[in-house]
């Protein structure tokens, strides 16, 4: 299933089907989760955020052990420091009544914000991948320059049309469009700290429309998309491939934690929010009591709360308490479905598949378009 928009051959050789699975930090997108979905001929990614260089190659390693078929690798810009300690510290004598509660102190805030960007590029262009994207921010022109030397296809995060036009200014391959809709962090180039966490974003589908106008490099289209119909939604807006994070999170191959995989689908949760509470930054997850109670106050200062929270959330996953973890979800959580990963893309290459076929005009008479075939692609 060829790729025919815009002529962007330089996605095309890496997909067979429109389909991505999000690069997700926190350990949900392991080497297997991302053999699986390769394997199928969608792009499977590894996540390179919070983990050490070597913890990274070593994963590379073992992805590459596992499938000889393209996959990425997301790297997390560094950051600037926190523009006050003040506040951080100030969120930290509010957290000490979680740290009581969960009986671990809380994390040492006072590290480094650029997560070893230096060593992990450096290893990359050393050992080069079929793909390596960017969230946080726009790699330099010489960085994507020496990338795409090496033959390795580049995806910047953008949340904005003028965030896309620097990525395509720099030299970046594709941009990857990311709606309001999308779970966990927002890839923003610079968060505001004068918006709450809540914060300002663009639907996806409007997103999609500002960025196709705005550049001429290929979008993949992130944020909320759980079902084969959306991906043909988002295709027909101009979108070349789908990422989707959340829709794989309750596979098996998924690292994340089975409280998060039980909760995504758990009807006690009632939707989603963005929230500084647990890192500093914007980031969409299920509304818990930890989300309730302290994301009003938690101040933008990533990654300095990430670190101050990381004991706060290990010590409430091994307790298994859904309550003071980072949930994090898309707005579609409710439609994840507990496949193996590889049979989940089939679902959704057949769902898509139907999709193509109603826009077409050649949907099935009476009724709502295509629903039997839809129920039939999950069987």
């Amino acid at each position: 299933m060829a790729i025919d928009t815009r002529g962007d051959a330089v996605l095309t050789q890496l997909l067979r089907l429109p389909i991505v699975q999000a690069p997700m930090a926190g350990g949900a997108s392991t080497p297997a989760l991302a053999a699986a979905v390769s394997g199928t001929g969608a792009l499977g990614s590894l996540a390179a955020g919070y983990k050490t260089p070597a913890a990274m190659y070593e994963e590379i390693k073992q992805l590459r052990a596992r499938t000889a078929e393209p996959f990425g690798v997301n790297l997390f810009m560094p950051q600037p420091p926190a523009a006050d300690p003040a506040a951080v510290e100030v969120y930290a004598e509010q957290l000490a009544g979680e740290a009581t509660w969960y009986e671990t102190p809380l994390g040492d805030w006072c590290q480094g914000s650029d997560d070893a960007y230096d060593a992990k590029l450096a290893i990359l262009l050393d050992d080069p991948v079929p793909l390596v994207s960017f969230t946080f921010g726009c790699p330099s022109a010489a960085a994507l320059e020496a990338l795409a030397e090496a033959g390795t296809v580049t995806v910047v995060t953008v949340t904005s049309a003028a965030e896309a036009r620097a990525a395509e200014l720099a030299g970046a391959d594709a941009v990857c469009v990311q709606g309001v809709e999308a779970g966990g962090h927002q890839g923003t180039h610079r968060d505001d700290p004068h918006l709450d966490g809540a914060g300002a974003g663009v639907g996806l589908l409007a997103l999609l429309a500002e960025v196709r106008e705005a550049v001429r490099i290929p979008m993949i289209a992130a944020g909320g998309l759980m079902r084969g119909a959306q991906i043909a939604a988002v295709l027909a807006a101009g979108a070349s491939a789908a990422q989707l994070g959340t829709a794989f999170l309750v596979c098996p191959e998924s690292g994340a934690h089975a409280v998060h995989k039980q909760a995504l689908t758990d009807p006690l949760f009632v939707g989603t929010e963005l929230t500084r509470a647990f890192s500093g930054r914007p980031a969409r997850g299920l509304v818990n009591r930890f989300l309730r109670e302290h994301g009003p106050y938690a101040p933008a200062a990533y990654p300095q709360v990430h670190y101050l929270t990381a004991g706060l959330r290990k010590a409430a996953a091994a307790a298994g308490d859904p309550q003071g973890m980072n949930l994090w979800a898309g707005q579609g959580h409710r439609l994840a479905r507990e496949l193996p990963a590889a049979r989940l893309v089939e679902v959704l290459a057949a769902e898509l598949d139907v999709a193509r076929a109603v826009l077409a005009g050649r949907g099935e008479a009476g009724g709502r378009p295509g629903e039997s075939e839809l129920r039939g692609s999950e069987s």
